[in-house]
């Protein structure tokens, strides 16, 4: 089956690509992530999965082989089709999506659209292992401690937030705004980028 494709980008969506190949054009659903990595580029190099089914049949690129493995991973998961795997990953970065998972973040990846709370705890209890394996245990520790420092921080400012008299779903929102612009603010950055949104 095929690997990778490499061609000239035709077109260039934030969810589809065309690559001219041998004067075949290729279709392929791709995440937002693939996308920020190729829109500005002429050739692309993109590593593929073949999704067939009984009434579909679909190309899905991807501009690096861990964007890849991550995605399959993701649709071995119960409930977890490959649409709602690219949704996965065109919310979250691989690493956030990794951290979240090592973290039993839960509520990380409920922020994701078409995400529930037993889908969540599935992912994690499903993929935790496999990521450590995949990894290698130092990155999965690190991964873990940046986690921890993240939602120690990201409780501090919430708390913090409450007390100036916002209300909490409103500072919540703006939190979370702050941390996927700048996910290594420090406690300070947050609480100030957090106050010029409220």
């Amino acid at each position: 089956m095929f690997d990778y494709i490499k061609g000239e980008l035709v077109e260039a969506t934030p969810t589809q690509v065309v690559v001219d190949n041998g004067g075949i054009g290729w279709s392929m659903q791709i995440s937002l992530q693939t996308y920020s990595n190729i829109e500005s580029l002429n050739s692309v190099k993109l590593y593929v999965y073949h999704h067939l089914r009984e009434d579909v049949e679909l190309l899905y690129g991807f501009f690096t082989k861990e964007e890849r493995a991550l995605f399959l991973m993701l649709i071995e998961v119960n409930g977890i089709g490959p649409n709602t795997a690219r949704m996965m990953l065109s919310s979250l970065s691989l690493e956030e999506l990794k951290t979240a998972i090592l973290a039993d973040d839960v509520n990380k990846i409920r922020s994701i659209k078409g995400i529930g709370l037993k889908t969540a705890q599935r992912v994690i209890i499903d993929l935790k292992d496999k990521i450590v394996k995949g990894g290698g245990e130092v990155d999965a520790k690190a991964l873990v401690a940046a986690a921890v420092n993240n939602s120690v921080a990201h409780s501090e400012a919430l708390s913090a937030l409450v007390l100036l008299g916002f209300p909490k779903a409103a500072a919540q929102k703006a939190l979370e705004s702050v941390e996927k612009e700048k996910p290594d603010a420090s406690l300070e950055e947050l609480i100030k980028l957090s106050l010029k949104r409220l």
